[in-house]
């Protein structure tokens, strides 16, 4: 996921740094940034959990998708934040 898309996850990680020192300031870059980024981890976690909702394996998508998002948010721990003024 981030080596298909290393140009925006690198210019993300510098604006979720500078977010993280002054949220005010750099709140609007951090949103414009953040949707694209939030809509590559969700076509990701789509191809990851979609096959399995329909199948026998149901009842683990959501934990899978829970683990998913938790490895995404040590990397960012304020993705929630995104589109929040």
């Amino acid at each position: 996921m981030i080596d298909e898309n290393k140009e925006l996850f690198d210019s993300f990680f510098k604006i979720h740094d500078l977010y993280t020192l002054d949220p005010k300031t750099n709140q609007q870059q951090f949103n414009d940034i953040g949707r694209q980024i939030q809509d590559v981890i969700h076509i990701y976690e789509r191809r990851l959990c979609g096959k399995t909702e329909g199948g026998m394996y149901s009842k683990f998508s959501s934990n899978l998708s829970e683990k998913f998002w938790g490895l995404v948010r040590q990397d960012f721990p304020k993705i929630d934040f995104v589109g929040i003024r």
